[in-house]
């Protein structure tokens, strides 16, 4: 009998007891019937008159979070999406007949806090002057047979917080119940996105969908996951971007295209990276990367004042103005305004000289681009704390970028940064098929070179630049990133349901490695 109990705590085993119960006395612990609500909580403290003395016939349906059981009445504290509200339970309103057993048995004995209850009865402003739901029914609607963490407050103290990050992240269905302003932030991320989807949409942009599992992975620079296409005897390889397929649909004659699109990169996890992240990419023929950054500084101030209701946003101990216009900042200038260095017309050995004189690791994998990344990643990303467009990077860095109109060794790019973190990256896109096919040679010899990032060649993709391809502006933008920046969440963590964790230790594991 007790097998099944054992590594159940007492709390846990009383529960399960109790629902044994609550079935002997015919009572369905999960009932299949829907529960008719016809308010929230919110709606109730909202909409309350008590001159009016409306809301007469209410049906709200939550958890217990707490409970004072005073005899023949008691109160309990109702949780739903919205918030909490008081019921008032007097035994003989629930219990009209001689049957008293759905107040003492059930009520009293066998129901707990977390379990989820429905309520009828009406609105009423009790004595002690707490806007609270009166109880005419009592209807259990799912039994917990967990205990929830409580958070108690006693002179200031605040007891029992479900605060252990490895736990909130690994149990966020617990999380979600107990600490509620992690429910306005997912609220805030849902905003940001349809806000964007709405900026986009006005402007008269399609949203599209396209390949997540991919024969070739293109359309950034990052390690892929990859698996086996059982059927087709082929690797496949989960996307590291969307890119390369958004820029087909432009050659096949859409003005505007953007996707809300989950990536994979098998690669380090950190207080800003998980190996699934969300990405924004839009694509818009006829534009070029100066159009561009108007569009996002645009729509960043329209996402803050989404959020907001104004353009500062506190982001830790900083304050971040996101009202347009963005500083727009070389790539190379800003290397000589926090490094101290003019590296204009460099040739790739005398920069590796300057990363020595800087104190910056190189190894013999880094071309030009990547010394110059290293000494703008070492020396200048972290001033960069208000929102800053930093343009024209190095062609090596950039292989899907048009070159620079006026500097060929340079690219049409930018990268938006704020609070030392980049955001956004865009280009004017490369749509010279004969350049393309170069710049992805050169980055099969980087991959030979031991750079296990360097891109694929995606000669599909060639073949369809050949047909022709408009003067494009692509932009990608990081949702998770943005939703940290906008919710003064310090970790992606905060920001992600289910963020990537190491596999949970079993019992067993844990007494192995002891």
């Amino acid at each position: 009998q007790n097998m099944e109990y054992t590594e159940l705590n007492e709390q846990e085993i009383i529960r399960r007891e109790s629902l044994k119960s609550l079935k002997e006395l015919g009572i369905e612990p999960y009932p299949a019937e829907a529960y008719d609500v016809n308010i929230t909580c919110r709606q109730v403290r909202e909409q309350y008159n008590d001159e009016l003395k409306n809301l007469q016939d209410v049906k709200v349906a939550g958890r217990i979070m707490t409970r004072r059981i005073m005899g023949a009445a008691a109160f309990i504290e109702l949780m739903d999406e919205t918030g909490r509200i008081q019921i008032y339970i007097k035994r003989d309103e629930i219990c009209p007949g001689e049957d008293k057993t759905l107040y003492n048995t059930v009520f009293k004995k066998l129901l707990d806090i977390g379990d989820i209850i429905g309520i009828s009865g009406y609105a009423f402003i009790t004595q002690a002057g707490e806007l609270s739901i009166h109880a005419k029914e009592l209807k259990l609607l799912s039994k917990s047979l967990r205990v929830l963490p409580i958070v108690k407050e006693k002179d200031g103290q605040v007891y029992d917080a479900f605060t252990d990050p490895e736990q909130r992240y690994r149990m966020r269905y617990v999380d979600l119940i107990v600490n509620p302003q992690v429910r306005e932030t997912f609220m805030k991320r849902s905003k940001i996105m349809n806000t964007m989807r709405n900026f986009f949409n006005d402007h008269g942009y399609l949203e599209v969908e396209t390949p997540i599992l991919q024969a070739i992975p293109g359309g950034a620079t990052a390690r892929p996951f990859i698996t086996h296409h059982n059927a087709l005897d082929i690797p496949l390889y989960l996307r590291i971007a969307n890119e390369l397929y958004l820029k087909r649909l432009i050659v096949g004659g859409y003005t505007g295209v953007y996707e809300f699109a989950k990536d994979f990169r098998n690669e380090g996890m950190d207080r800003t990276h998980n190996p699934e992240f969300t990405v924004l990419e839009i694509y818009v023929a006829y534009k070029d990367y100066f159009w561009m950054m108007n569009f996002v500084e645009e729509m960043i101030e329209k996402v803050a004042l989404a959020l907001h209701g104004k353009t500062q946003v506190t982001l830790g101990d900083k304050e971040i103005e996101f009202a347009k216009p963005y500083r727009r900042l070389p790539m190379l200038d800003a290397i000589k305004e926090y490094a101290g260095v003019d590296v204009t017309g460099m040739n790739e050995d005398q920069l590796r000289e300057v990363c020595k004189t800087l104190k910056i690791t190189v190894d013999n994998t880094m071309g030009y681009g990547k010394l110059i990344d290293a000494i703008f990643g070492e020396y200048c990303e972290h001033h960069l704390i208000q929102p800053t467009f930093i343009t024209d990077y190095p062609v090596e860095t950039s292989p899907l970028t048009k070159r620079h109109r006026s500097n060929p060794e340079l690219t049409e790019r930018f990268e938006l940064f704020v609070n030392g973190k980049e955001l956004a990256n865009a280009y004017s896109e490369l749509n010279d098929p004969i350049d393309q096919l170069e710049r992805f040679r050169d980055q099969v010899k980087l991959k030979d070179k031991g750079d296990d990032e360097a891109m694929f060649i995606d000669m599909d993709f060639v073949r369809a630049l050949e047909y022709g391809m408009p003067p494009t502006s692509g932009m990608g933008i990081g949702i998770d990133r943005l939703t940290m920046f906008m919710t003064n969440s310090p970790s992606i963590q905060d920001v992600l349901f289910f963020p990537q964790m190491r596999p949970e230790k079993t019992d067993n594991q844990q007494q192995n490695q002891q």
